[in-house]
């Protein structure tokens, strides 16, 4: 793993892109670097802050530079989870730590109930799986209306119903299909659907991603430590709370990470939130703090 630069995996249905960034060799055990609607420019600033270990961060597959052989069905966390054991196995560096975020969150998981034995620490960070919610029926209808409004009407609006979906704190009432649709001008979103209907995000993964239930069973017996966190600003936001309900399913307590849900981006897709900070206390979960 001494060669730095992109590297091109197959696995079955999906080529893969990621990246190796070596380094100073302090700490020997690779950090893999996750998530599933970002690629892997999104951890570009993290990544920044752990030269003294290889650093290893990809593209998930129909996402960014990674392919996927069918272009239109949806994407399940096993599936994502079989493409991260093939990620691991071909880095030939023995198990490794994973900090997972948002989706990637839920398909780490999804990789550790099945090869457990490939992942030494896991930080799960805001895993948006409703099943573990007590009001996962309203969510779950939220996201199935996201996803028929992304079909129906185009990106825009699907964005602004998603914004509101993961921003709104506590639970979503029964009647939530019961209020009006939010105006996607009012988020600085375009009105006008253009006619694509390409984004992985609502066309693929959502509707698997927060439908996955955890294999509590699996997990507890996997020999992988598993941490789960949540934003100190997304308190009772919709991931914020499945982090806190994986959490008490683990018998663990969750861990308070700096900023919002997207804490660890520098500036990243025009989003700044606290890197800096988000590092030093994933350092400090890695190190067993």
């Amino acid at each position: 793993m001494a060669e730095t630069g992109t590297r091109i995996l197959e696995t079955v249905g999906a080529v893969l892109r990621y990246d190796v960034r070596p380094g100073s060799g302090a700490d020997p055990r690779p950090l893999l670097l996750i998530s599933s609607h970002l690629d892997a420019t999104g951890f570009t600033t993290l990544a920044s802050h752990f030269g003294d270990r290889t650093v290893v961060t990809y593209d998930p597959r129909g996402i960014g530079r990674s392919t996927c052989a069918d272009g239109a069905a949806a994407i399940l966390p096993e599936e994502h989870a079989d493409d991260l054991a093939r990620l691991i196995e071909a880095l030939g560096a023995g198990p490794v730590d994973v900090f997972a975020s948002s989706g990637g969150a839920v398909n780490a998981l999804a990789l550790v109930a099945a090869r457990g034995e490939l992942v030494h620490t896991l930080v799960a960070h805001e895993p948006p799986t409703a099943a573990v919610l007590p009001d996962r029926e309203a969510v779950l209808g939220l996201c199935a209306d996201v996803h028929t409004t992304y079909l129906r009407d185009g990106w825009g609006p699907a964005m602004a119903k998603f914004i509101v979906l993961t921003g709104r704190e506590g639970p979503f009432p029964e009647e939530w299909a019961e209020e009006p649709a939010p105006d996607p001008a009012a988020f600085g979103l375009s009105t006008e659907d253009d006619g694509t209907r390409d984004d992985p995000l609502f066309g693929r993964n959502l509707l698997g991603c927060t439908s996955y239930r955890p294999d509590f069973a699996a997990l507890r017996s996997a020999p992988t430590r598993i941490v789960l966190a949540r934003g100190r600003e997304s308190e009772g936001m919709f991931a914020a709370r499945a982090a806190v309900a994986v959490a008490e399913g683990l018998g663990t307590p969750p861990v308070v990470f700096p900023g919002h849900r997207a804490g660890f981006l520098g500036g990243e897709y025009g989003q700044q939130g606290v890197p800096a900070e988000f590092a030093e206390t994933l350092r400090g979960v890695l190190a067993g703090e």
